[in-house]
Formats: C-alpha cells, sequence, structure tokens
C-alpha cells in the first residue's frame, strides 16, 4: 500500500512518516512539499491509496482548490486533511467536499491513527465538535459553524490563547461488514443495525447503497457506476435520501447517520 503526504513543512512529513508506519511497516510512503510534485507522484504512481494533504500548502495557494482538484481528477482516491487550521466552516467544507476527515494538527498522535484506521478502512472521521453542532433539529450547519468560528475568536482574542481543538469522534460506514482497528469509542454500529436504522426512516435497500457511498465521498458518477445505475436515477435517490434524513448537504448526512446509529432503537425520529 502506497500513502501521499502533502505539507509545506519537512518536519511534519517526517512526522506523519512515522505515523503512518506505526500502523503498518510495510506501507510505502510518498511525500510532497507542494502541489504540483503531489500531482506529479498521483500521474507516475497509480498505486497510491490514501492522500494526507494540509490546507495551507505555501503562499498564494489555496488549500480548498487543491482538495478540489484531487476530487475532481482522482474521485475515488480517499483524501483525508490534516491541518492546523481549525475553523469549523472549514471542516463543514473539507467535508461538504468529499474529504474522508478533518484531522487538526494539534491531535493526539493516537487520535490521529485511529483517524486513519478507520479511513482506511473505509471510514469517515468527523470532528466530535460538528456532531454537536448538529444536535438541533432544522439547523444550518454552514451557519452554526460560522457563529461558533465567530465566538470561539473572540474568545481566543480575550484570553490570549489559542481556541481549545476539538475532541474526535469515529464513524463507520454502513457497508464496512467487518470492525476496523478505530472500532471502539464512539463508532459506528454494525452494518446490520445502520441499515435496520436506514430501513425504520423509510429507506430502501438501494437508497442504503447510495448513502453508504455517498458517506465515502463518491460523487454521484462513480456511485452510479458502482451501483450500475443512471446518473439521473443516483440523483433522485440521493435527493430522497436527504430529504428523509432532513438535512441539505453529505456533511449533514454523515452526522444524521452518526446521531441515528448512536441513538439506537427508536432513532427512527430522527433528525
Amino acid at each position: 500500500m502506497k500513502v501521499l503526504l502533502v505539507d509545506e513543512q519537512p518536519l511534519i512529513l517526517s512526522a506523519l512518516s512515522q505515523i503512518i508506519h506505526s500502523l503498518d511497516e510495510a506501507i510505502t510512503v510518498l511525500t510532497a512539499g507542494n502541489p504540483e510534485d503531489a500531482f506529479a507522484l498521483l500521474a507516475a504512481d497509480g498505486a497510491v491509496e490514501l492522500v494526507l494533504t494540509d490546507l495551507v500548502l505555501g503562499q498564494g495557494i489555496d488549500g480548498f482548490a487543491v482538495l478540489a482538484e484531487l476530487r475532481a481528477h482522482y474521485p475515488a482516491l480517499p483524501v483525508v486533511v490534516v491541518s492546523g487550521v481549525e475553523r469549523l466552516t472549514d471542516m463543514v467544507r473539507v467535508i461538504d467536499m468529499g474529504a474522508m476527515g478533518f484531522v487538526p494538527k494539534r491531535s493526539p498522535q493516537c487520535e490521529l491513527v485511529e483517524a486513519l484506521s478507520l479511513v482506511l478502512s473505509g471510514g469517515v472521521y468527523i470532528p466530535t465538535v460538528l456532531l454537536g453542532l448538529a444536535r438541533t433539529p432544522g439547523i444550518n450547519l454552514a451557519e452554526a459553524a460560522a457563529a461558533a468560528d465567530v465566538v470561539a475568536g473572540q474568545q481566543a482574542a480575550r484570553w490570549r490563547v489559542p481556541a481549545a481543538a476539538p475532541s474526535a469522534a469515529v464513524m463507520r460506514p454502513m457497508a464496512e461488514a467487518a470492525p476496523g482497528p478505530a472500532a471502539a469509542g464512539n463508532a459506528m454500529g454494525t452494518p446490520a443495525a445502520t441499515r435496520a436504522g436506514m430501513a425504520a426512516l423509510g429507506l430502501t435497500p438501494r437508497q442504503c447503497d447510495v448513502l453508504a457511498l455517498l458517506l465515502k465521498g463518491l460523487p454521484n458518477k462513480l456511485i452510479a457506476r458502482e451501483l450500475h445505475l443512471s446518473i439521473d436515477t443516483v440523483k433522485d435517490h440521493v435527493a430522497a435520501v436527504l430529504r428523509t434524513l432532513g438535512v441539505g448537504s453529505r456533511t449533514q448526512a454523515v452526522l444524521a447517520v452518526s446521531r441515528l446509529t448512536q441513538a439506537g432503537p427508536g432513532a427512527g425520529d430522527l433528525p
């Protein structure tokens, strides 16, 4: 297996490489200090199975634009953002763009290992603070995140200390049958239990399939290819899933499924 690390700081690349090798010494780690080198490596080596990238990649470089290009050119390649930028609005945007997780650089090493283990097994890693923001039915997550960022900024300025780094929760996708290394803690339940919860909400088996792939960050085109459906049919299923969950974005769908799973029996009333 090969993992590509993209960060402008050599010390960060070295530290992340050590963490990756702590998961499995057989993993080959490729490193790039800028987007140009990263895309050159991806073009030259089609065996890369995971990308970790920062949002801050040098002066004049838009990390979100780099993420968008990765998703456009390599839609099936899992991407995790590991960044010192910890604004909640950025976390929401990253997940909405199809990243498989957002891990703050200030996270303890054990949390990063847990997150990477989960993503490598097909899961999505979401900061707990976003789960907390989404508990209110009908909330606009983007607006709530923006408001929380303003408050955090005001508190940081007042007390002259950095805003507290959020802890993180992990979730498993519905389609994964075997529990991965990160199955402990706040992980999503078994596929059977999760699908039962989805059925309780009124989702059809095919809509459950679509949601499972949606949570993995796959765009409609790849979902259609994976399930042998037309793009229009996939769009209809996605719209039905979001409508049933009472959400308007992929991030909110992830959060809604997490709350549904953690709530257990009787959670069909969510969101």
